[in-house]
């Protein structure tokens, strides 16, 4: 035999028998697992981990293999970024697998979520570099996809903020009037009744009497004396301010014939040592420090008054301009002033919206669910009150209940060019941003928005679209909504999200979808066909997605 002819013989057995020289051989499915299989949509991505356990005398030591994941659906496929691995003979950079004891390689895998998805298959291609040649290897399925709870999170069904109206049915407001007593007396002098507070307070009481949409809830009188002459002799002289008083405004209003108000009360104070302290430090006297430490020092009212006295330089300039303050009673009248009915608001907007102000106009708005109604009454608002930001940003807010987004957006911008510290225009420009996918905006729209209540469940969906669950269920808080309860099933909260769901105070057939949606999940089958059924009457689109989604693989669904 030809020496030459055996020593290539010999090389080439070796080759083979060392992993150098042979192809290598096809992948095999079960050397590859995939979390999470089926796949699922997180935010609005279709994430994954491919794990591969390559066994040993597998990888050829002089081959390069760079594996390509796609995610094939309806005649189409996407690849995600192709990674390679070497063999021990290789000269690179990428991770070796050993020919003798095989390897685990790990391959992330993320794709761009589209509905289309939703009936898929993973699989991998591989591509061999060996010896200076190229071929591919048979493509493997390690997986199918995609279950997409996540994508139901909506933002179009968020409810934008309203502006509210400032409408008060009842207003009350309060007017009063001081009659100043001598000291250590207690009759009432008779110009003390004609000072022009007390005339007016009588004004206020006898218009009231007579005005059906005013109502006299409470006359209260309050009498004191000054803290100087002991606490015996000021109680008193404050009980006979009281007395005194109280008879006066009860012969008043005999005399005047009001008798409909609610109540009138009086009480008494003996020494006004607050009111002391409040006049003390609002006046220029000099050693006004030194009085308001001993009021500090001393809590007894007979001490007190001693030690005030003994400040000789200051005590007559208090006995001047502080204390004759003290000694009054003060009479208050508390009235409500009681507005439209909700009939005389939508009657007077039906004839004659003029007649209205712009929070009554705005407030006639939220006495209808008929969204078009609203819009209307919102313009309304708009023409008689172009200058108010509320009447934008809740025609803004009816548009986009309507799916009128690009009317919505314009609106929402008009509101926050006239009012730019409006937390709701903002907002709601933030709601339009997430609808759109534009992110950075809407987190920066948000940002402006803080303290408004709506913005929890906008957080919400913006959290579910980043996949972040936890932030998503912190920012809906106790929000009974569809998107609320599908964040707690992602975060596998189920039970919590059985309490949201029925909790929705109109639920749709979203509502029922995503129940069917956790008896999935919960292995619950009688929920997962009792809720489909009821959901697919409200919405036939969904049968189909039923019949694909694999969150309901495992149970039958061809009655339906």
């Amino acid at each position: 035999m030809n020496s030459k002819f055996c020593y290539a013989l010999i090389l080439g057995s070796a080759l083979v028998f060392t992993g150098c020289g042979k192809k290598m051989n096809q992948f095999r499915a079960d050397y590859f697992s995939v979390n999470p299989n089926p796949l699922e949509v997180v935010g609005e991505k279709v994430p994954a981990t491919v794990t591969g356990k390559i066994p040993g005398k597998f990888f050829v030591k002089n081959a390069e293999v760079t594996v390509t994941p796609y995610l094939e659906f309806n005649g189409t496929e996407i690849a995600s970024t192709p990674y390679t691995f070497q063999g021990e003979k290789v000269r690179g950079n990428n991770p070796v697998i050993s020919y003798d004891g095989g390897g685990t390689v790990t391959i992330p895998v993320s794709y761009n979520y589209n509905p289309e998805m939703i009936k898929s298959n993973l699989s991998l291609a591989f591509t061999v570099r060996q010896g200076g040649k190229q071929y591919a290897l048979p493509r493997v399925k390690v997986a199918d996809g995609v279950v997409a709870t996540a994508a139901l999170a909506d933002a179009a069904t968020v409810s934008p903020a309203i502006a509210p109206d400032k409408f008060q049915r009842i207003i009350n407001e309060k007017f009063d009037a001081d009659i100043k007593f001598l000291i250590n007396q207690a009759n009432i002098r008779d110009g003390q009744l004609r000072t022009a507070e007390m005339n007016n307070l009588h004004q206020e009481i006898a218009e009231a009497n007579e005005d059906n949409r005013r109502e006299i809830k409470e006359i209260n009188i309050t009498s004191y004396a000054s803290p100087d002459g002991g606490v015996e002799l000021n109680t008193r002289l404050a009980e006979n301010r009281e007395k005194n008083t109280k008879s006066y405004v009860q012969n008043k209003l005999k005399k005047d014939n009001i008798s409909e108000f609610g109540e009138l009360t009086a009480n008494f104070t003996p020494q006004d040592w607050e009111g002391f302290q409040r006049l003390v430090a609002a006046s220029n006297i000099q050693d006004k420090e030194l009085i308001l430490s001993v009021l500090s020092m001393y809590k007894d009212p007979e001490q007190r008054e001693r030690e005030i006295r003994n400040l000789s330089s200051v005590f007559d300039q208090l006995a001047e301009e502080i204390l004759p303050q003290l000694r009054y009673s003060r009479i208050t009248a508390s009235i409500d002033v009681i507005g439209k009915s909700d009939e005389e608001i939508m009657n007077i907007y039906s004839l004659n919206p003029k007649a209205l102000s712009v929070d009554e106009i705005l407030y006639a708005a939220t006495l209808t669910d008929n969204n078009d109604k609203r819009l209307q009454i919102y313009d309304t608002a708009i023409e008689l009150y172009p200058k108010d930001y509320r009447a934008y940003n809740n025609l803004g807010m009816c548009q986009y209940i309507d799916q009128d987004y690009e009317a919505a957006e314009a609106n929402f911008a008009q509101a926050a060019r006239l009012a730019p510290e409006s937390g709701e225009a903002q907002m709601n420009l933030g709601l339009v941003s997430l609808l759109n996918k534009n992110y950075k905006e809407a987190t920066a729209k948000f940002g402006n928005a803080a303290g408004v209540p709506a913005l929890g469940d906008a957080l919400g969906v913006y959290y579910m679209k980043q996949g972040d669950y936890n932030s998503a269920i912190r920012a809906f808080g106790d929000s009974k909504t569809n998107n609320a309860a599908l964040a707690q099933i992602l975060n596998k909260d189920y039970s919590k999200a059985k309490n949201t769901l029925s909790g929705v105070v109109y639920p749709n057939a979203t509502t029922f979808y995503i129940t069917a949606i956790l008896g999935a999940r919960t292995n619950n089958e009688k929920m997962v066909m009792n809720n489909l059924r009821q959901a697919i009457k409200l919405d036939n689109t969904l049968a189909a997605k039923a019949q694909n989604d694999l969150e309901f693989a495992k149970f039958n669904l061809r009655n339906l």
